[in-house]
């Protein structure tokens, strides 16, 4: 049987200033790595046939499917503050559309599948390395519930790729809702083509806010819509101690969701002005900076939008500037509220803000791991002699004095110790992608074509709120000479 893609194609419908029509680049021996079977289910394919050496030449762009309208997108964006004019998919092709079993449009798009009008010189090609890092970060996002791209399968390409040195080339084949991003609209309105603008606004609230259709002003309303789910996604970022590495407005997505996992990490000992990118050299995509750039992107969203807005400038500005201005409270409330999830506050009374504060002030002076003392933070909960948090504090002590006020507000809420325990536990994860991990199984692969690690930590972080007593080391911070002080983006 042949591989068959339901494909219904929307985006490669728009004129041809919106991308480029590109063929993905046949590799020399295509090898199936990972097929996220679920995925595939759920995507309506057929995940046996994917896992023939068919759908291996598929996932690897040796093989265009049926139905497919490959496309490389066109968008500019900033990066680090820098505007650049043209980005584009420099290293990565819409293969096309589908609808999966809910109902929701999703691209599939291969990443590493040969060079584009837009590589600027790249080979567009990915290395294994960062296919990995994307695979295992994406789907332990989705696991613990945050908007994320996903991965559906990574295959090595039988070809090296030329970085610092020579590397095996590999293809990971993304899933989004869409990969529409600021920077789609900045690559129209630096070219002030408001028709383009229109038919791309339009485009994004069919796609994802259809019930914008009916709006007296759907561009305003589009504005309010993606500030909304940026600052909400934002926040679940820094619930779970996540580093993006990379937010430039070109990695900003339209529907809400996580995009492009380059140089991301995740948090060990707890630091606002932690940073992991190795080109990120003066800490603008620091942990605690990632809200308010968040905003920034989206001030430049709002930029882009003013025209649609109507003809009176200084009223458009005021119009953007009123919705801009709700970002920093929905980011606030949803952070807030999740923090006190993380602490087993089921109320929000005077004084919960600054309590919480106050124990991340004290986790930060102690070093204390972010997602293990929240994680054994719900174990005191249930049972005031467990000292696992405690444990993590360099100085008990500091622990202690703010466990006091903590235990005396727990007192004045409704639930018995065990549902806030199993409340807590279900909101702070046991395991996330330790960077010391994902760099072993980055390692193992590389250096000796072993998946088994890969496989291994991809089936600890499906189930990130499940105490797994088998691999319980997989929840361990890293020991000093384990520690991952830097992530690259693999380009």
């Amino acid at each position: 049987m042949t591989v068959h893609f339901p494909f219904q194609n929307s985006y490669s419908a728009l004129p041809d200033s919106f991308f480029a029509r590109v063929a993905p680049t046949p590799v020399a021996a295509p090898r199936l790595i990972k097929l996220n079977r679920p995925l595939a289910v759920q995507l309506g394919l057929d995940p046996d046939l994917l896992e023939t050496p068919e759908g291996a030449e598929i996932l690897a762009g040796k093989t265009v499917p049926a139905g497919a309208d490959p496309i490389a997108m066109a968008y500019a964006g900033h990066q680090f503050g820098n505007f650049v004019p043209q980005l584009g998919d420099g290293r990565a092709i819409l293969l096309g559309e589908v609808i999966d079993r809910n109902g929701v449009r999703r691209d599939i798009q291969l990443k590493g599948s040969g060079p584009t009008p837009f590589s600027r010189r790249g080979d567009g090609r990915a290395a294994l390395g960062p296919v990995l890092r994307e695979y295992i970060v994406s789907e332990a996002m989705f696991a613990l519930g945050i908007p994320t791209t996903r991965s559906l399968a990574a295959v090595v390409t039988g070809e090296p790729v030329i970085r610092e040195t020579v590397l095996p080339g590999a293809v990971l084949t993304r899933v989004a809702s869409s990969h529409i991003r600021v920077g789609t609209f900045q690559f129209f309105a630096v070219r002030r083509d408001t028709d383009a603008i229109r038919r791309l606004a339009d485009h994004v609230i069919a796609r994802h806010y259809p019930e914008l259709l009916s709006a007296e002003r759907p561009y305003h309303a589009l504005l309010a819509g993606v500030v909304a789910r940026q600052a909400e996604l934002v926040a679940r970022w820094l619930l779970v101690g996540f580093i993006h590495g990379v937010m430039n407005t070109d990695n900003s997505s339209i529907s809400g969701e996580t995009i492009d996992y380059g140089p991301c990490a995740f948090m060990d000992a707890y630091n606002p002005a932690q940073v992991f990118s190795s080109i990120d050299e003066t800490g603008r995509y620091a942990y605690a900076n990632q809200p308010r750039i968040a905003l920034w992107n989206l001030t430049r969203l709002a930029e882009c939008l003013l025209p649609l807005f109507g003809e009176e400038q200084e009223k458009a500005v005021e119009q953007a500037q009123d919705i801009l201005g709700v970002f920093p409270e929905t980011f606030s409330k949803a952070y807030q509220a999740g923090l006190r999830s993380k602490v087993g506050l089921f109320s929000e009374r005077d004084g919960d803000e600054a309590l919480i504060q106050d124990l991340l002030d004290a986790m930060a002076k102690n070093q204390a791991d972010f997602t293990l003392t929240f994680r054994k933070l719900g174990d005191a909960a249930g049972d005031p002699a467990a000292d696992g948090a405690r444990a993590e504090f360099m100085d008990p002590a500091a622990f202690d004095e703010w466990a006091q006020r903590w235990r005396e507000r727990l007192a004045g809420e409704q639930q018995t110790a065990a549902e806030r325990q199993t409340a807590m536990n279900a909101v702070n994860p046991a395991f996330i992608p330790r960077n010391h991990r994902v760099e072993a199984v980055i390692q193992a692969a590389v250096n000796n074509d072993d998946y088994a690690p890969f496989e291994e930590l991809v089936k600890v972080l499906a189930k990130p709120f499940e105490d797994q007593p088998d691999y319980a080391a997989y929840a361990d911070p890293p020991l000093p000479d384990q520690r991952v002080l830097q992530t690259f983006c693999g380009t």
